[in-house]
């Protein structure tokens, strides 16, 4: 009995001992299967991934998003399928889906760059200024895995471009400020950055910008012929002068700057209150503005039909006693704009042989700014001039300007 008993007990060890192994050897089994199954989904994985890659680069956004949802059924936990497949929504206009697998990475990884970027994009896209500058400073101070600087700088710079498109011209003013000032000494970033510069109107740091890049390469024609726009936009014509002159030297073909070019010369001839002229120069510039400004409103008022024979007889009494009084006539509030500076200009013109007196000092600036009035006014009911009238409004816009 007991042997029996000995027998069975050693019976009822060796079964559990096969069966255990039997289960070791399932369970390996098992474990090899899912693993290879794993790394075949992997692998098959990471070959979606690729096409979904080859289709984004070729232009088929849409092709992509099948490639990148497929890789992410085999490998779910991928950061990089899941990133470039809300890439993809993004880029075929779904952007509360793309928005949504972003989102998933951002609270992963929040001080992550490039999903930081991905997202500011999608901001972008759906035009909300708040979050595109959130997630945009978000990447530019972010954490990258390579080229920190550069990726960083091309934020900020993306960022730009996006507030002239909506027009946020204080804000983009302020990122191009931070941005000029960790620019490292490249030509092309500088120019750059002089270019946004000026689309967002903040002239003066363009001109500085643009005189850096100069000072790091002389003959850099994109910048002689933005340094000379933004300063004759400015009203700096001598400044103006001087870049335009070389900008087309440098580019014979820039018929943009050799306009202003010629504008600004015209300019400079014309404006009697240049510095280092003579006093009998700046007089004859003074009557030939000022006839120049009496055709000017001629022309106008014939253009508009308006008869201007009632105050062209200066043998009338009332007209006769202004030329000898020097007094402007009161204006009319029944009668145009031009008609009454057309009788200014009649009661100016006895005053022209005065200029030579010594006693006249301030003559010179009333009878210009009556030129002024003459081309600002006949701009406005008549169009914008050309030739020397037009140089008569650019100077009347900023007239201490003009010789810087």
């Amino acid at each position: 009995m007991f042997d029996f008993l000995a027998r069975l007990q050693r019976s009822a060890i060796f079964v559990l001992v096969v069966l255990t192994l039997g289960a070791v050897v399932a369970f390996a089994a098992v474990s090899h299967l899912v693993t290879r199954f794993n790394a075949n989904q992997q692998a098959r994985g990471r070959k979606l991934f690729v096409q979904g890659l080859h289709d984004m680069s070729s232009g088929n956004p849409t092709a992509a998003i099948e490639s990148f949802r497929a890789a992410l059924v085999c490998d779910r936990n991928n950061p990089q399928y899941q990133l470039n497949l809300g890439r993809a929504l993004r880029d075929t206009g779904r952007l509360e889906e793309a928005e949504s697998y972003l989102s998933s990475l951002w609270e992963r990884t929040p001080e992550d760059g490039t999903i930081n970027l991905a997202l500011a994009r999608v901001a972008a896209k759906r035009g909300s200024i708040e979050d595109a500058l959130r997630y945009y400073h978000n990447a530019m101070y972010g954490a990258w895995s390579s080229d920190a600087d550069a990726n960083r700088r091309k934020a900020r710079i993306e960022l730009v471009e996006f507030l002239l498109q909506k027009n946020a011209l204080p804000q983009a003013q302020s990122e191009l400020v931070a941005l000029s000032a960790f620019l490292p000494n490249d030509p092309a970033l500088r120019l750059q950055a002089a270019q946004l510069l000026e689309q967002s109107q903040d002239l003066p740091d363009a001109l500085t910008e643009y005189e850096k890049v100069l000072h790091l390469d002389h003959a850099n024609a994109a910048a002689l012929a933005g340094a000379g726009e933004v300063a004759y936009h400015s009203g700096q014509y001598r400044t103006a002068e001087h870049f335009l002159r070389d900008a087309v030297h440098a580019n014979p073909n820039d018929a943009g700057s050799r306009a202003m070019l010629e504008s600004a010369s015209l300019i400079l001839a014309t404006d009697p209150f240049i510095r280092r002229i003579s006093d009998a120069e700046r007089n004859r510039r003074i009557e030939a503005a000022f006839s120049k400004s009496g055709e000017r409103l001629e022309d106008c008022a014939k253009s508009k039909g308006i008869s201007l024979s009632d105050v062209s007889n200066a043998g009338t009494p009332f007209l006769a006693g202004v030329a000898r009084s020097g007094e402007v006539p009161a204006s009319d509030s029944n009668a145009s704009p031009i008609f009454t500076l057309h009788s200014h200009w009649l009661s100016m013109k006895p005053q022209l042989p005065r200029l030579r007196s010594a006693e006249e000092t301030d003559l010179p600036d009333t009878i210009m700014d009556l030129v002024f009035q003459i081309e600002q006014q006949t701009a406005m009911d008549c169009g914008q001039p050309q030739g020397v009238d037009q140089a008569l409004l650019l100077i009347s816009h900023n007239r201490e300007a003009v010789d810087q």
